[in-house]
């Protein structure tokens, strides 16, 4: 009975040892695991990216002897606006992860109008051709150019180089908004596509650039004060962060068990979920896809008074949740657990 009882626990000893060691993974195992998990998760949205893309191209009409007419082409201008609100969707759910391993590409899609005209100093006169401003923002211009918001023209009318949003007037201009600046979008993400599935990726980078995306949060809703916000002309943007966060959290939750290997692993986890929890508390406060209207008297150090409206309250709450310098903010979570896997922290202004 003794000597059963010897074999059986030495039996559970062994099974528990192997157990034990089967559950300890390197570092490098940790990092081929992610980067295989991220590689097909981003593709997935990459893959709807295109197929919302390509919708929008397919939906743009081709009238004969005229441009655009809001009447008559009401459906097709409905359809196009859906296709680019999910083509929209998709592009900020993976923005932290691909911005930074596909720059050239990232400004092709995503860049806006201003950050174009920044680099040409003639500026784009042809709305609707496939070169200088093209991308996303370039076809919302486009498309919500009747309802742009009086803040956003009174932004954008200074810029050197502006040109009016406007339909496209005739059928030339309809056929090149369709053929060339819509066709563009589906060339430069087909490119991605087709760039990301053999990428070798540096997760690091990937990583890093998740944090960053976190910091700019506080940035995406205060430019909606001055008319810069990013989807400024479907008015969208908080839709925009909410996405941004929600694809945070899916590409978060790879490197989780990773940083929950390591001995201080644990607390910064558990605050960076806690923030994520604060962060979407913030954003779901505010119905809809839009940022509350910030207050005509709103600066760059607001009043009590401005900071009690709708728009300061998410101000505030954004600005805690992701300010790098407060300990417990996800941004300086972020870092610390990047410091735990040993990969670069985010650096602002870097």
């Amino acid at each position: 009975m003794i000597r059963s009882l010897k074999i059986a626990g030495c039996a559970l000893a062994l099974s528990l040892a192997l157990a034990g060691c089967a559950t300890v993974k390197t570092d490098a195992e940790f990092e081929a695991e992610i980067a295989d998990s991220m590689q097909s998760s981003i593709a997935t949205d990459i893959d709807g990216w295109l197929a919302a893309s390509r919708s929008l191209c397919d939906a743009a009409p081709l009238p004969k002897g005229r441009g655009w007419d809001a009447s008559l082409d009401a459906a097709s201008i409905t359809a196009m606006k859906s296709a680019w609100r999910t083509a929209r969707s998709r592009y900020e759910h993976i923005e932290g992860a691909v911005a930074p391993l596909f720059p050239e590409l990232d400004a092709a899609t995503d860049a806006r109008y201003d950050d174009f005209l920044s680099e040409l100093p003639d500026g784009d006169h042809d709305l609707f051709d496939a070169q200088g401003v093209t991308g996303m923002h370039a076809i919302e211009r486009i498309l919500y150019a009747p309802s742009i918001p009086a803040e956003v023209v009174s932004f954008e009318a200074p810029l050197p180089g502006y040109v009016k949003a406007a339909f496209p007037a005739t059928e030339a201009e309809a056929s090149s908004f369709k053929l060339k600046l819509c066709a563009r979008l589906v060339v430069d993400v087909t490119t991605l596509q087709t760039q990301w599935k053999p990428a070798k990726l540096d997760i690091g980078a990937a990583f890093q650039g998740l944090v960053a995306l976190m910091n700019e949060q506080r940035e995406k809703v205060n430019k909606a004060a001055t008319g810069q916000e990013e989807s400024r002309y479907s008015r969208m943007t908080l839709a925009d962060i909410h996405a941004n966060l929600a694809g945070t959290e899916a590409i978060y939750a790879l490197f989780q068990p990773w940083i929950l290997s390591k001995p201080d692993g644990k607390a910064a986890d558990d605050s960076i979920t806690a923030g994520f929890e604060s962060l979407r508390a913030a954003y779901d406060a505010n119905p809809g896809d839009t940022i509350p209207e910030p207050p005509a008297t709103w600066s760059a150090e607001p009043s009590a008074k401005d900071l009690a409206t709708p728009f300061g309250e998410l101000f505030q709450a954004v600005t805690v949740a992701v300010d790098p310098a407060r300990d417990g903010s996800i941004v300086f979570e972020m870092n610390r657990a990047a410091g735990v896997m040993g990969l670069p922290g985010f650096t602002e202004g870097a």
